[in-house]
């Protein structure tokens, strides 16, 4: 990964660990050359900074419409409200009172120098998923971290992966001591399902490639 944006993923706020960090820059420049990259849920940008890093390089070689698209409303999970484990108040907007890491997302990729590379989209996920239509060469869900959340990225997403592509699930861990379970019962359901299969785990990430289906097929 190119040392500049590197340093710029490292320095975004967010809670990707540097290894798996790695991880999803790796898979990202496998599958960029193949079709467009989506994450659902982006908080601050770190995580787009590794795709769009992804998308750089493969545009550097020849693919042109390498292209990373990223998915939130912006307004944080249910972990990041006030009260929650995970409540930043200086993501809160003064003037409403509410979440806004809008400001701080446009900041990292400015400051990154990819804003040609990661598109994003404001607005809930089941709303967009409803009109997406795009098949994916690599879909990366680390949006909302409740059944309902997991459960609609997957089935409103993954459906859209093409044969051969891969979802990257994060913070999927099978102790409930180590974190919350609904990641990994949506990954667990993805197995068993027939139409992925897992060809790599790091920490939390678990990468699954597509075995069966065609883009608009429920998975």
């Amino acid at each position: 990964m190119p040392e500049d944006l590197l340093r710029c993923a490292r320095e975004a706020r967010g809670f990707m660990p540097e290894d798996e960090g790695d991880l999803l820059f790796a898979e990202a420049v496998r599958r960029a050359p193949h079709g467009p990259l989506l994450e659902v849920g982006t908080w601050c940008g770190k995580s787009a900074v590794y795709l769009g890093a992804a998308v750089r390089v493969a545009r550097e070689v020849g693919n042109a419409d390498a292209v990373a698209f990223t998915v939130d409303h912006h307004r944080g999970s249910e972990e990041n409200q006030p009260g929650w484990e995970y409540h930043d108040p200086t993501l809160v907007d003064a003037h409403d009172g509410r979440i806004d890491t809008l400001p701080f997302f446009r900041r990292t990729i400015t400051e990154a120098g990819l804003e040609d590379e990661v598109v994003a989209v404001v607005g809930r996920a089941p709303l967009v998923a409803r009109h997406w239509r795009t098949p994916l060469a690599m879909l990366f869900i680390d949006g909302g971290h409740t059944d309902e959340h997991v459960t609609n990225d997957y089935l409103g997403f993954g459906r859209w992966v093409m044969p051969g592509g891969t979802l990257v699930f994060h913070d999927v861990f099978e102790h409930p001591e180590d974190g919350g379970q609904a990641p990994w019962r949506c990954y667990r359901r993805a197995l068993t399902s027939g139409s992925w299969e897992e060809i790599e785990a790091l920490g939390s990430m678990r990468i699954l490639r597509r075995v069966q289906g065609e883009p608009g097929d429920p998975t």
